[in-house]
């Protein structure tokens, strides 16, 4: 391995999540998330329609440094991709990478700023691209765990969680249906169709109930009650099936983790065991010399 790949795979675990110990990585990953952060606060306080000009030229700044930092970040990250992604050609690792979600989103986390660059975009579409800096949140996901957690647990349970989903579907079609057929008489503004039925099934069923559209037939009422104490029902099996999950996903990490300890604790007496032996075969040798 040569001086550059021994540079570029310095500098891969300095922009990767760092290991216990390494000071340069932790700064570079403390310093996205704070970047990340400030990010976050200049998006919500550029909205405001009116603001001070000194604070217009702070959130530019922040925005050109911002873009400089994410810029060199990613760039990196290519330069550097066949440690993550390894293979004899380092065209394939470039392009896994690029293809790879993280690499999508830090593409987005630069991307709004070159656009205007390269081609002319109308007006409302930039900032429609210029929202999508708040993207640059999901950067986080490589120095936590908390969202990889996440999507372990909805990994897991995609299975019930599908089934339920297509359970809340037909419920919606049916109640939405039913509705119409109901309610439309007597209400044909409120209810003209049944995909205009459909926003008041997903406030009932959702348990929100607005109260922008509601029935007044009487059974037209009866079906809105006893679809919003299903609704509280269907509502709470998605939370059950996550919070399970969570448990679950929680609990094994916790196994795995006595179990990395447990090892290391093996290894540690392995270690001390071998020391003693050493020692004792020294003091053996040296008894021998001294006789």
């Amino acid at each position: 391995m040569g001086v550059m790949d021994n540079l570029r795979k310095r500098v891969f675990k300095i922009i990767e999540p760092a290991e216990k110990g390494d000071s340069p990585s932790n700064i570079f990953d403390i310093s996205i998330l704070v970047l990340i952060i400030i990010n976050v606060i200049a998006v919500i306080i550029e909205s405001l329609s009116t603001k001070p000009i000194i604070v217009s030229e702070i959130l530019e700044i922040i925005e050109i440094v911002s873009i400089i930092i994410f810029t060199i970040e990613y760039v990196l990250r290519i330069v550097t991709a066949d440690f993550k992604y390894p293979s004899k050609i380092m065209i394939i690792s470039i392009v896994r990478y690029c293809i790879s979600f993280m690499a999508l989103i830090d593409l987005f986390a630069i991307l709004p700023f070159y656009i205007p660059m390269l081609i002319a975009v109308d007006l409302r579409f930039l900032r429609i691209l210029r929202l999508t800096r708040l993207l640059r949140v999901l950067k986080i996901n490589r120095y936590t765990n908390s969202l990889k957690l996440i999507v372990k647990v909805l990994k897991r349970k995609k299975e019930e969680l599908i089934v339920t989903i297509f359970v809340m579907v037909i419920m919606l079609l049916l109640s939405a249906s039913i509705m119409y057929y109901l309610e439309t008489d007597a209400q044909p503004e409120a209810f003209p169709n049944i995909i205009a039925a459909f926003w008041w099934a997903i406030a009932t069923l959702t348990t929100v109930g607005y109260g922008d559209v509601y029935p007044v037939t009487v059974l037209g009422k009866v079906l809105s009650a006893i679809i919003a104490v299903i609704g509280i029902g269907i509502v709470a099996l998605p939370t059950g099936i996550i919070s399970s999950g969570f448990i679950e996903e929680i609990n094994k990490e916790n196994i795995r983790s006595r179990k990395n300890r447990r090892k290391k604790n093996i290894r540690n007496l392995e270690r001390r065991k071998q020391k003693r032996r050493y020692n004792t075969k020294i003091k053996k040798i040296n008894g021998f010399k001294g006789e």
